[in-house]
């Protein structure tokens, strides 16, 4: 997949890639809705980002490891904090995105509603 020197560029973006849950993939199998990266005017890899649902999931999955315990063993500030964090990135505009919330924190769908509502101050 890589040429001689490559080798840093891959490693400097790859905790990027890591973190939107995509995936490293040479960049002559890419395909038309991957991103191929260029170095040095050459193709080095291609990503592939993964679909909305599954970024969610993901994301999710990466707080609760930062957390330390799933994330439906957290305090209700500790809930109302992921919440606003996945808010801001756009975690509630992906279908079923309240739901998904919902059941990773251990709440109910109106609660998850609450904390939104709570964070606009309606």
């Amino acid at each position: 997949m890589t040429r001689t020197g490559d080798e840093p560029f891959i490693a400097a973006v790859k905790p990027l890639v890591d973190a939107m849950g995509g995936e490293m993939i040479p960049p002559d199998e890419a395909g038309p809705e991957d991103v191929v990266l260029a170095w040095e005017g050459a193709d080095v890899v291609a990503v592939r980002l993964p679909q909305l649902a599954d970024s969610l999931d993901h994301i999710l999955a990466a707080m609760e490891r930062r957390q330390g315990r799933p994330l439906a063993d957290l305090d209700r500030k500790a809930k109302q904090e992921v919440v606003r964090v996945l808010e801001a990135r756009g975690a509630f505009a992906v279908r079923h995105g309240v739901e998904t919330v919902a059941s990773a924190l251990g709440v109910s769908r109106f609660t998850v509603y609450n904390y939104l509502n709570r964070e606009k101050g309606v």
